[in-house]
């Protein structure tokens, strides 16, 4: 049961990439309508294109944010075959687009997000957010929110019977650091545990950790490509 009179907001994905499609994609109409005025025909053609690409990919990214992350989370969440008693981890938690969705599928466990909080990636990104969201979903009883970073999770071994993250990985810049967050991820997750990632092209780096470390039913989903670069789907399964 949501609350009545609070509106959900799961925040807008890349807000400076947005913002800079929208100033070049401004600067460009205005050079075409100059340059068309003073009949540099050459000129206002080429200008026309470079601003209507930047509105077209402003569009992209805003649609991804209101529509095609849920259709992405909703993948996600059919991957894994829900009881209801798991204790879930989202690395990277965000706005709790993936921690509220684990949340709605549990009755006795307990969903846990993790963010260091980056304005970079997500628009207005604050634990306080979040924990609206869950309260608005009706979800609160059933969440924890925490600062955290994947790199070194403040977890015992074995602690999790379902990881996700989505979108969150990729910003940590050095492979070697990617590498070990999720090895802290596999560290974190129970036997038979489940682990479903959404991330760019990089995902292909984590697939590999994960057949390095003996995961079982190691799955890359086919790519969709909401963010203009290829994203994938990634699950796999920590052997008993």
């Amino acid at each position: 049961m949501t609350v009545a009179n609070e509106r959900l907001d799961y925040g807008i994905d890349a807000p400076v990439h947005v913002r800079q499609f929208a100033i070049m994609g401004a600067v460009a109409a205005a050079a075409a309508v100059i340059l068309g005025a003073t009949g540099f025909w050459i000129f206002f053609f080429f200008f026309s294109v470079v601003g209507a690409w930047c509105v077209f990919c402003v569009t992209l990214m805003i649609v991804a944010s209101k529509y095609g992350k849920f259709r992405v989370r909703d993948a996600l969440m059919s991957r894994i075959a829900w009881r209801g008693d798991e204790r879930v981890l989202d690395v990277g938690c965000g706005h709790g687009l993936l921690l509220i969705a684990a949340a709605k599928r549990l009755t006795t466990g307990r969903a846990i997000g993790i963010d260091i909080w980056s304005q970079v990636d997500q628009g207005d990104n604050r634990p306080e957010n979040t924990a609206r969201n869950a309260r608005i979903e009706g979800v609160a009883d059933r969440v924890e929110i925490r600062d955290g970073d994947a790199r070194k999770l403040d977890f015992p071994d074995e602690s999790f019977d379902v990881v996700v993250s989505s979108l969150a990985l990729h910003n940590i810049r050095e492979k070697s650091e990617r590498d070990q967050a999720i090895r802290e991820i596999i560290r974190v997750l129970k036997p038979g545990g489940r682990v479903a990632i959404y991330d760019v092209r990089l995902i292909h780096e984590y697939q590999q950790i994960f057949l390095a470390s003996d995961m079982e039913q190691v799955h890359p989903s086919g790519r969709s490509f909401w963010y203009l670069t290829p994203t994938f789907i990634l699950t796999a399964t920590k052997p008993k």
